[in-house]
């Protein structure tokens, strides 16, 4: 049986088309269609029912030498308030899942995908033995929106006095802000600045239609699932299951960013050799040259020969360009480099460009 959020009949009730995501019920589009959402979310803001993804809690004397072994990123270098994204790796190097870390005080808020909860919380419970760490899945406890574009601030500020100018990307405050308790990070996966927020779920329907009310005027619309996919695909931001799975590893992914070779992590030393070696395939972006849809599992050739897979792909709203991530071999991986997308059997011309498609505004 298919899970519900605790917003579930808000959705139904303004008209949201109702999918199965990660094993929920969630709102793929409103009756103001995906393009306007995703036009809302670059032009003025967007707001987000993400409470399908899991937030994990740890604690304890032993928890900071416990996160340092379990993930990629050096979290010596995150001061209290901080956020960064990062990846657990298997020890073959390949990914868990990709993940976000938030420092508050006293305890550590890891916030994983959906479709990997169970996956991540057996994974992380077993890496545990050794440390004196107590890991908390507050899931239930808190709903997770997000508030996004760049009137998000503007919104947000009507409803707390904490000055949200002050609040650098990646950090993350716990204030009161419309009448509860809320943990708000400026963080997001749309490629433009925004928060993610953290709310009590006995308070969330009150505080979604709150926001709701209160971004009325800046043009605030509520999103789902198309806009999200699609906002995330202009920034080139990977989904799981997608651009990242146990078959891929952070560097070929271009993830490499996210890696600190100072300390020891899971994965670690297969990674190295990659490193070292270079990865013998990268995920590219790629702008179809001839009109086509580049979708999920279309085959990458050249001469003739598949290559590599598409592994998002679609027309851009806000470049309308006809746009595909792909892994392909590195030797075809430089901007300017031509290669097919075989569509419906048919090869189709496209060429290699530059990541993101779509430069990311924060603050």
């Amino acid at each position: 049986m298919l899970q519900r959020t605790p917003l579930y009949e808000i959705h139904v009730a303004m008209g949201g088309r109702m999918v199965e995501f990660a094993g929920y019920e969630l709102p793929v589009q409103y009756p103001t269609g995906p393009t306007a959402e995703h036009h809302a979310v670059r032009t003025a803001a967007g707001l987000f029912d993400i409470d399908h993804m899991g937030q994990f809690e740890l604690a304890g004397p032993d928890v900071d030498a416990c996160l340092q072994q379990l993930q990629v990123w050096d979290i010596r270098q995150m001061q209290l308030g901080d956020a960064h994204y990062s990846v657990l790796c298997y020890d073959d190097g390949t990914v868990v899942d990709d993940i976000f870390l938030y420092k508050l005080s006293g305890r550590w808020l890891v916030i994983v995908n959906a479709s990997n909860r169970a996956k991540d919380w057996e994974w992380i419970e077993h890496h545990l033995g050794g440390y004196d760490v107590a890991l908390i899945d507050r899931s239930d406890e808190l709903a997770m929106l997000a508030l996004q574009g760049p009137k998000a601030e503007q919104i947000l500020q009507k409803l707390t006095s904490y000055p949200l100018h002050t609040v650098a990307t990646r950090t993350a405050i716990e204030t009161e802000i419309g009448g509860m308790t809320v943990i708000a990070g400026r963080t997001g996966y749309t490629g433009e600045d925004g928060f993610e927020l953290y709310v009590p779920t006995e308070g969330v329907i009150d505080f979604w239609n709150l926001l709701l009310a209160t971004g009325k005027e800046e043009g605030l619309l509520a999103c789902g699932l198309a806009a999200r996919d699609s906002l995330r695909f202009e920034a080139c931001m990977p989904l799981y299951g997608h651009e990242l799975s146990p078959t891929i590893n952070p560097l070929e992914a271009r993830l490499g960013w996210t890696i600190s070779w100072n300390k020891a992590f899971i994965g670690r030393e297969t990674l190295l050799k990659v490193k070292l070696e270079k990865p013998m395939r990268v995920l590219v972006g790629l702008e179809m040259v001839e009109k086509a849809v580049p979708r999920e599992h279309y085959d990458v050739a050249i001469d003739g020969k598949v290559i590599g897979h598409v592994t998002s792909g679609m027309k851009s709203p806000t470049l309308d360009k006809f746009l595909a991530m792909a892994y392909v071999p590195a030797e075809y991986s430089a901007p300017g480099t031509r290669l097919d997308v075989v569509v419906r059997g048919q090869p189709k011309q496209a060429v290699v460009v530059k990541r993101p498609f779509y430069k990311p505004k924060y603050k």
